[in-house]
């Protein structure tokens, strides 16, 4: 059993699987088999490897339409995710099973499915053209056709507290074959009786269990999981988009895509982003540019922020995790962080030049002071970060992208702030040196380039 070579293989020898729960329905043609594990932070192995295990252990089981085997580690809907869109019912169907072919061949996919199960089976009449001359229509023989098997209230009446109703069907005998059906007989306007063979024809087919919609249109959602949760579903994605639809939608024009999911959060998000964090930069940039009086200071501060991304990579890479938009969010909020480190290093950059020292002595002595505080705040916010990044439990793991995020981003942008940032300030001294010769034909120091002296001189003046 997968279970037991688990349990041999876990610390203490502690029982993987805790329990196993079965559960037939809803309705007699579904049933899902619950195993509860034992807590992550005991366990030493991943719930999505003993998925994978029992799925290989299982094996084809012959007659099921659909099995899936889910860990429930998604977070914000699967990892791929295809709305089939049209009106064409046909269409979607046709688009929907080469859709889930294609997806069975990807090997880092795993429990292809779909909203769309086929249901029971179901008896589909056609009238002839002679039930139309013998003046019948659909209601009429449809009524008939119900009320023999299904049953017709006759009568219902009050007896006590009871209510008693007289249902009138055909007996068992006389209702339990589909030969019972083609001898039926179907009473006309005029009172004639005629068997049902002779006005209509049936077909069995399975019947719709559900009608989805999206945007006004009807809707199949294909989807699928990672066989391994730690990689990611952009090169499954990318082959649909380039590959795969366009191959279907040539056969089928009426079908259209949309890509929901986590794909479809992450597009909101970006989406989101894309509005919000222009703004949000613009008055960052707007506040450190009004309190330090300087243009070139806070761009040097913004211009560090895409730097800082490099240690997100570095720490989803070391984690063996893919970037998602809970990283996103993270990347956010190290902004913050990574611009109130560079503001106190700058605050007390122009705090020396204020005070009459030089130029390159006010930068030195600027990382000098500050270096204490930059570091001892990075250190602590990355070693809190720390249990929350190698928690093993569940409840944790949709948070542990966010936090590597800001912990290994807090530690490139200490070295940017500390190393990088001065380097850049001294830069563009020197570019503003130079400028102010280009146009007064005069040497400059580099203090008088700085818009701390320049106030500090206007000052001196009024007074």
């Amino acid at each position: 059993m997968v279970g037991d070579e688990f349990t041999e293989k876990q610390t203490d020898n502690l029982p993987v699987i805790s329990n196993v729960i079965k559960q037939i329905g809803p309705g007699t043609a579904n049933a899902n088999l619950r195993i509860n594990l034992l807590q992550g932070e005991k366990r030493d192995f991943a719930s999505f490897e003993i998925t994978n295990a029992l799925r290989e252990a299982v094996g084809t089981i012959y007659g099921v339409e659909t099995l899936t085997f889910g860990s429930g580690g998604n977070f914000g809907g699967s990892p791929v995710s295809v709305s089939l869109l049209g009106n064409d019912i046909e269409s979607l169907e046709k688009a929907k099973f080469e859709l889930k072919n294609e997806l069975n061949k990807n090997p880092l996919l795993k429990d292809i499915s779909d909203n769309d199960p086929e249901g029971i089976k179901e008896i589909k009449l056609t009238l002839k053209d002679n039930a139309y001359l013998l003046g019948l229509n659909y209601q009429q023989v449809f009524s008939q056709v119900r009320n023999g098997f299904f049953g017709f209230q006759a009568q219902r009446f009050q007896r006590g507290q009871d209510e008693i109703r007289v249902w009138v069907r055909y007996d068992k005998e006389n209702r339990s074959s589909l030969q019972n059906l083609d001898d039926m007989k179907i009473i006309t306007p005029t009172g004639q009786r005629v068997p049902l063979g002779e006005i209509a024809s049936y077909e069995i087919e399975r019947g719709v269990i559900s009608i989805n919609h999206l945007d006004g249109l009807r809707e199949i959602q294909v989807t699928a999981d990672l066989v391994n949760p730690k990689e990611s579903a952009t090169d499954a994605l990318a082959d649909i988009r380039s590959r795969i639809m366009p191959a279907i939608q040539s056969k089928y024009p009426s079908v259209s895509a949309s890509f929901e999911g986590q794909n479809r959060e992450a597009s909101k998000l970006t989406g989101s982003a894309g509005k919000v964090l222009p703004i949000i930069i613009f008055l960052i940039y707007a506040t450190i540019a009004f309190t330090f009086r300087s243009y070139g200071q806070p761009f040097l501060l913004i211009l560090m922020v895409p730097l800082a991304v490099i240690g997100v990579a570095w720490g989803h890479y070391i984690h063996g995790m893919p970037i998602n938009m809970l990283s996103w969010l993270g990347i956010i909020a190290l902004v913050g962080i990574m611009v109130n480190d560079g503001l106190v290093l700058i605050g007390k950059f122009n705090s020396n030049l204020r005070d009459g020292l030089e130029y390159n002595e006010a930068l030195t002595e600027a990382g000098k002071s500050r270096f204490r505080a930059i570091f001892l705040t990075s250190i602590t916010t990355m070693a809190g970060l720390g249990p929350l990044i190698f928690e093993r439990s569940r409840e944790a793991q949709f948070l542990i992208p966010m936090a590597i995020s800001i912990a290994y981003g807090i530690g490139i942008a200490t070295i940017l702030t500390l190393l990088v940032l001065p380097i850049l300030l001294s830069l563009t001294n020197d570019f503003k040196v130079k400028f102010k010769w280009l146009i007064t034909g005069k040497k400059v120091s580099k203090e008088q380039v700085e818009r701390a002296i320049i106030e500090l001189n206007a000052e001196k003046n009024e007074e």
